[in-house]
């Protein structure tokens, strides 16, 4: 989750928010009291996975709090799996960042308790917005996940003359290079024909704004309208995410990471959302998916603009980062369910039609090996990223699909 926070109402609504999640079940529950009940496996339709839970609690739609399952391996600080009466939608808080998103997903999708064969998954929270695609209090919906702070960095005070940003590729010499140490994770590609459907869903929505919100859009209006998108209503956008650990603000880091992401998806990206836990949510989803525990098919990656990932012109970037109050932080959030209920309801209405035998994606899907099989459409090429990573020397390919 990257977006910007004032140092006031922000502050204090993420702080609530955190910890009605934190006390939404006594600690004092023991683990099978919910377990025993439930049926021999619980098979959710939909499965959210988001920081900001508290926007689905207490909605008409469903009582999310109906089952609350402690879960082994989740954060300690949000412990338990939260499902309705029927199972049939389930909630898990990952925690921020990266190392809290894999560790707590990878709980879920390899635990017993659970069929994830079937469920659909939503993988939500809210973002910072680039003001060229879209703007504050809308909603993205992505193809591609870029993790995009995966690479060399230098910083621009020690900078090169000849470079044009601090960021380099791991194991390339210049900006404009593609990465030959290749990790796995750098990208990763979900089911285009479901992201389109998903955003035709939340199309049907009203979303929350403000007018602090609107007022601010007005600051991005510039003589080549090189940032009309920003000054728009919030609108649903498909486009893509790029994670980092690291908040960021500012036009530099900014478009340095959009050339990441047009670098690393051989052009087809289009950057416009920011946040921390995409990419490695999506990886413990594809080891999952690769032991048919999931079906990497099944993925939604929504994300919600509280914030603009850099500074209107003149605006200083640090004043952009911390100070400045864009209106959107809590439109977003409730963007998140204002959204997102239209995504679920249009899942659960057409589930025996449509969705209980999946949308058959058009698109490849996985990582930048190949591991679910079908040739990646971004890198450097199976065999090359192998090579990248090392695999063909130290063990071959016997595990990834051929």
């Amino acid at each position: 989750m990257l977006f910007f926070r004032s140092l006031s109402a922000g502050l204090l609504f993420a702080s609530s928010s955190l910890l009605s999640a934190v006390t939404a079940k006594p600690a004092s529950w023991p683990y099978n009291a919910e377990v025993k009940h439930a049926p021999h496996k619980i098979t959710p339709k939909v499965f959210i996975f988001e920081p900001e839970a508290s926007a689905w609690w207490g909605i008409p739609e469903f009582d999310l709090l109906a089952h609350n399952i402690t879960i082994p391996g989740a954060s300690p600080l949000f412990p338990d799996v939260h499902c309705t009466a029927d199972y049939s939608v389930c909630q898990l808080i990952t925690g921020e960042g990266e190392i809290n998103a894999a560790v707590t997903v990878s709980s879920i999708a390899f635990s017993p308790l659970f069929d994830l064969t079937h469920t659909y998954f939503l993988v939500a929270g809210i973002a910072g917005i680039n003001p060229k695609v879209g703007t504050i209090c809308g909603v993205t919906f992505a193809r591609f996940a870029i993790q995009v702070a995966l690479q060399y960095e230098i910083d621009l005070r020690e900078l090169p003359h000849n470079y044009s940003t601090g960021y380099i590729p791991q194991g390339a010499h210049a900006p404009d290079q593609y990465p030959t140490s290749i990790y796995g994770t750098e990208v990763f590609e979900v089911n285009s024909e479901l992201r389109s459907i998903a955003a035709s869903f939340a199309r049907e929505a009203a979303l929350a704004d403000s007018d602090m919100a609107k007022k601010y859009r007005s600051n991005y209006v510039t003589a080549n309208g090189v940032y009309e998108a920003a000054t728009q209503t919030p609108s649903v956008v498909e486009c893509d995410v790029a994670t980092s650990d690291v908040y960021y603000s500012g036009t530099l880091l900014s478009e340095g990471f959009d050339n990441t992401t047009q670098l690393l998806t051989n052009g087809t990206g289009k950057y416009c959302a920011t946040a921390q836990e995409d990419n490695a949510t999506l990886q413990a989803l594809l080891r999952s998916s690769y032991h048919n525990r999931t079906d990497f098919s099944r993925i939604i990656v929504m994300r919600t603009a509280s914030d603009f990932e850099r500074p209107y012109p003149g605006q200083l970037a640090i004043d952009n980062l911390m100070y400045a109050d864009q209106g959107a932080f809590e439109p977003a959030v409730q963007n998140l369910y204002i959204a997102g209920i239209k995504v679920i309801s249009g899942i659960l209405n057409a589930w025996d039609t449509t969705f209980a035998a999946g949308i058959r994606p058009s698109n490849y899907i996985g990582d930048i090996f190949g591991t679910l099989g079908g040739r990646p459409d971004f890198g450097p090429g199976r065999k090359g990223a192998l090579a990248g990573a090392g695999v063909i020397t130290k063990r071959g390919f016997g595990m990834v699909r051929r």
